[in-house]
């Protein structure tokens, strides 16, 4: 059997499956025309997010049983089609929560206390002024959470100990099934208005795209802060540049774009990308690392290879 790693993954991996038998070969991020390409002969794939899975890349997997995603989100794959061609796909919901929560706390700390902008300014400005940067802390602040799922629930537990008051907009919880004493499941409405910090751990789907928009923008608190460590599209570029820029809001850290870019294909890694929203003072990004700790992969990884020996009976 052949296995095909496409994306940088936990070393366990690539070890496991050598000792079930697997030759195992690795591309980092093809295109999707290369994918089309080399991937004939190969029993799995092994990826993250990138390139996109779709009909064509499905056509030329003829060997092809199982497609396994060492992320939460599957929006990159025709699952359709490969469920029409009887190829498994399997992610890993869970694996990563804490990396992505421990990420969103920090982030919002970095907003609180300007650690980034106070850095800067000591590192490449040489100026050391202990009064400029007074911040605010988290304590006694609301925190809206949108999507109460793994990810969702560890932020909350996290935000907990920081004294914050929480709550959390699911279309999928009720707030009578609720078990977490410390969290309110609200509206979305309500997060919007109420929440001194939101922060999103949702797909990226036709329903959430877009879902932080003018309008909720426009309804928010003023000085409010928005975290995306889920998936770029899910905020409104155009309105949130709208309303840092005026004032509205208090600002943003991000770890994901709507239009940030796949690697494959290129010579390196360092891909370029700009956006209206590096202008801004009060706009924090990170190139989406939120699952990106060793600790985290290497559970991803002793997923992936539970899910290789239960689907080709190993």
């Amino acid at each position: 059997m052949k296995a095909l790693i496409i994306d940088q993954v936990s070393s366990i991996i690539k070890e496991e499956l050598t000792s079930l038998g697997f030759e195992v070969d690795f591309t980092m991020l093809p295109t999707s025309e290369k994918l089309k390409e080399i991937i004939e002969p190969y029993d799995l794939l092994v990826m993250r997010v990138d390139p996109f899975i779709d009909k064509e890349v499905i056509d030329a997997a003829k060997n092809l049983k199982a497609i396994l995603v060492g992320a939460v989100g599957t929006n990159h794959i025709d699952l359709n089609y490969c469920k029409e061609k009887n190829i498994e796909v399997r992610n890993s919901p869970g694996m990563n929560a804490n990396a992505v929560a421990e990420l969103v706390i920090c982030k919002a700390l970095d907003m609180y206390r300007n650690s980034v902008q106070a850095n800067n300014e000591v590192k490449y400005d040489k100026v050391w002024n202990k009064y400029r940067w007074i911040g605010r802390e988290l304590r006694n602040k609301t925190l809206g959470i949108i999507g109460f799922g793994a990810i969702g629930r560890r932020v909350a537990e996290i935000a907990n100990v920081f004294h914050m008051d929480i709550i959390a907009y699911d279309p999928f919880i009720k707030a009578e099934d609720n078990k977490i004493e410390y969290v309110k499941i609200v509206s979305l409405d309500d997060i919007v208005k109420n929440s001194d910090i939101i922060t999103l751990h949702v797909p990226l789907t036709p329903d959430t795209k877009d879902m932080l928009s003018f309008d909720e923008m426009e309804n928010m608190k003023d000085g409010a802060i928005i975290i995306n460590a889920a998936r770029g599209g899910t905020v409104n570029e155009e309105a949130l540049y709208k309303y840092i820029k005026n004032g509205k809001l208090g600002g943003a850290n991000l770890d994901t774009l709507a239009d940030e870019l796949g690697t494959g294909g290129l010579d390196t890694q360092d891909v370029k990308i700009d956006s209206p929203l590096f202008e801004l003072d009060r706009v924090y990004i990170s190139p989406h690392i939120g699952g990106s700790t060793i600790d985290a992969q290497d559970d991803i990884g002793r997923l992936v290879i539970e899910n290789v020996k239960d689907i080709f009976k190993l």
